[in-house]
């Protein structure tokens, strides 16, 4: 048992994965991810330009057939969009997963932003760790999960996840041989001869992604009660679990897709749902759109920064 940040641990599960690559661009809460995955045996990491260049340099390498991890601050997936939504159509050869820290409260940023939106919008799964456990095992898993979908995978912390220390079991490093390159101008190369019939490749694994979600282990009921219901995800369910002990929570690991059906059958099962979220609503529209309403908190949540068990439980 060690204690590790949730930079550090994603470190750490992305070593544990196989993953040889490492490409950022520094900028806190993000940057010792990097600076961590660097002193690891047997990888190679580098600090970019930007953004936008190290997602080029994290889709290449991972079309070369190298596990790869890109790292950013929330403001930096601004810069590295547009590789970003062309990787969700190539997909990829070896596993890719890109950190976007986000930094509610603006600690060290010129604003507030909600990088889930990004996963929404170029439809590559999310997946939001609440602690440096999940960051870990997330990391290492999100491996996998690009491969088996052939998606890069987003993995969204914030300031709290990113540089709070929580106990974590670290495991060993499994490694892994680079999958084969084949030349395959169809799946690489996007223009529009290409690139239309790769979005319907893409449509296709939107179902296979929602369907995964709806059983997913990441996305965990907590039961504590019938009266009150909460969904929640990332640094906010530690928030929630102090403030409504007797809370029933559904903790979502996986924030895109939802898993429409489960949220369905949370919320049937208490007498008042809520969402709790902090510096943007994404998640309540996220779930409103799953076809689920929760209600309006008693007294209204801040619209800006971040939360604590006080904010939450005043709400």
């Amino acid at each position: 048992m060690e204690l590790m940040s949730g930079n550090e641990a994603i470190a750490q599960g992305a070593w544990e994965a196989g993953c040889t690559i490492g490409a950022a661009y520094p900028g806190t809460p993000s940057t010792e991810t990097l600076e961590a995955f660097a002193k690891k045996d047997g990888v190679y990491a580098e600090w970019c330009v930007n953004e936008k260049v190290a997602v080029e340099v994290a889709l290449g390498a991972s079309a070369a057939g190298a596990r790869v991890l890109a790292t950013m601050k929330h403001v930096g997936v601004n810069v590295a969009a547009d590789p970003l939504f062309t990787a969700a159509y190539t997909g990829v050869g070896g596993g890719f997963v890109l950190l976007a820290a986000d930094d509610p409260g603006m600690y060290s940023s010129q604003n507030e932003q909600d990088s889930r939106y990004y996963a929404q919008a170029a439809a590559i799964p999310c997946l939001d760790p609440a602690d440096s456990a999940e960051a870990l095992a997330f990391a290492r898993d999100a491996f996998d999960l690009s491969e088996r979908f052939d998606v890069p995978v987003m993995l969204r912390s914030s300031v709290r996840i990113s540089h709070t220390k929580t106990p974590v079991e670290p495991g060993e490093r499994t490694e892994r041989e680079l999958v084969p390159y084949e030349k395959n101008p169809a799946k690489w190369v996007m223009m529009p001869a290409f690139a239309k019939p790769r979005r319907q490749v893409q449509l296709e694994r939107i179902d296979a992604l929602r369907a995964w979600a709806e059983t997913c282990p990441y996305n965990e009921v907590i039961r504590r009660g019938d009266a009150v219901g909460v969904i929640c995800a990332g640094a906010v369910y530690q928030h929630v679990a102090e403030a409504l002990p007797e809370a029933s929570v559904f903790k979502l690991g996986v924030t895109w897709p939802l898993p429409a059906t489960a949220l369905a059958d949370f919320a049937a099962s208490v007498e008042h749902l809520y969402v709790v979220e902090e510096g943007s609503t994404y998640l309540s529209d996220a779930v409103r759109a799953a076809g689920v309403s929760p209600e309006p908190t008693p007294f209204p949540l801040p619209r800006a920064g971040e939360l604590s068990p006080g904010l939450v439980r005043a709400a």
